[in-house]
């Protein structure tokens, strides 16, 4: 478990380095998850497997159990900024929604291409 959490957080540091460094505008947890990604891809090609070790899953899954208590620190500060919130209430709904839809519109056409390029069947398909 130890050497599954070192691996999550060295992701983590590299990913941070590389944003700051770099001036990338991307997240360095993202970057991070991303090199993670790229790690057990390489690990599953060179032994030829498909799962990742049990032990880096057994660590996620701890982590993503208790998730909830991380959004303890943003909703202090939700309450200590809500006088802030109460002032921009339209700007903030407007702003939630509009990302709400959006993000529904882009979602229902990335289906659409990925459904409509499924129908052509391949080597592996029979028809």
């Amino acid at each position: 478990m130890l050497e599954a959490l070192t691996l999550l957080l060295v992701c983590q540091l590299a990913g941070e380095a590389c944003v700051r460094f770099l001036a990338l505008p991307v997240p360095g947890p993202v970057l991070g998850m991303v090199l993670l990604l790229a790690v057990l891809i390489l690990r599953g090609w060179l032994k030829k497997t498909d799962r990742p070790p049990d032990d880096l899953a057994t660590t996620a899954d701890g982590l993503l159990g208790h998730l909830s208590l991380l959004f303890v620190p943003a909703g202090v500060g939700v309450m200590l900024h809500l006088p802030l919130i109460l002032r921009e209430w339209p700007a903030i709904a407007l702003a939630l929604a509009g990302s709400t839809i959006l993000t529904i519109i882009v979602t229902a056409l990335v289906m659409r291409l990925l459904v409509r390029g499924s129908d052509k069947p391949g080597p592996e398909r029979k028809a």
